[in-house]
């Protein structure tokens, strides 16, 4: 495996002190921006995902001080002092995931949720939204879908490709790595170049 997750779960559990003591642990830039959140739920994604960041720095390149962000034109963040490092983060309302790796690497973490059958036929090509219709429980195979799709637009850094039903075709040579937690209620997948 080229590449080491980090993976925080059970948001719901955690106290408004141990947000305020996680929130007290970061740079204040990060800090601000986690402040923006309107909602709890934003900042503690915001602030345990940052942390997983310094933990895995920390554990996988001995990297102590905080890291500093630089974003790239379709948003996709680099380390400012270590560039040949690659992360990726990402977050939804039951999980935080961080990925770093010495190559390109993309994460999305979703939550399962109502499958639409009106985004599907937007974002899935024939045969996907084939798969998906005929699962017991379409929800899960259609957010699977997505995670790819997007964990691959987050590995290029490219930004929303417009062709969105073809991409996993278009970006076949990708090595994709998805979990299914139907129990936790979320989906995840790596991507790696």
């Amino acid at each position: 495996m080229s590449y080491r997750l980090y993976l925080q779960e059970g948001l719901d559990d955690i106290t408004d002190e141990q947000l305020d003591a996680a929130m007290a642990m970061l740079p204040a830039w990060r800090r601000e921006k986690a402040m923006r959140f309107k909602h709890v739920q934003g900042r503690k994604e915001c602030t345990y995902a940052y942390l997983l960041l310094c933990q895995a720095l920390s554990e996988v390149y001995g990297i102590t001080e905080k890291p500093f962000f630089s974003i790239g034109e379709h948003g996709k963040p680099t380390l400012v002092e270590y560039p040949d490092i690659h992360f990726n983060l990402s977050h939804c309302k039951q999980a935080v995931a961080c990925v770093v790796s010495s190559r390109p690497v993309g994460i999305d973490v979703e939550s399962i949720g109502r499958y639409k059958v009106a985004l599907a036929h937007h974002v899935l090509s024939d045969s996907e939204f084939a798969e998906v219709q005929a699962a017991p429980a379409p929800q899960i195979p259609f957010t699977r879908l997505w995670t790819q799709k997007e964990a691959i637009v987050k590995l290029t850094g490219r930004g929303i490709d417009d062709d969105l039903k073809n991409i996993l075709i278009k970006y076949n040579n990708v090595s994709l790595h998805s979990e299914e937690h139907p129990d936790k209620g979320y989906v995840l997948t790596v991507a790696t170049g």
